[in-house]
């Protein structure tokens, strides 16, 4: 599900909610003052494009046992 920044014009305060769009829809039809506001996605990091993480110990090895059996003509760089 998405997640949805709102905003109360009145208040000015903001919150999050995960909901449908239809559900979104919804909330704010039934209070004219409640709007949805633009922000920043909610990514969640991982570990790609970490240089800081280690690779575990026997990933080389298994690239080699790949490219072994890769056959003639692999473009695998190990």
């Amino acid at each position: 599900m998405p997640v949805y920044t709102l905003e109360d014009a009145v208040t000015l305060a903001q919150w999050d909610v995960i909901c449908s769009y239809e559900e979104l829809q919804e909330m704010l039809a039934r209070d004219p003052n409640i709007s949805q506001t633009l922000s920043t996605p909610k990514i969640i990091g991982g570990r790609m494009g970490n240089k800081d993480t280690k690779v575990p110990d026997g990933f080389k090895d298994l690239q080699k046992r790949i490219k072994a059996g890769s056959g003639r003509g692999n473009t695998v760089n190990v």
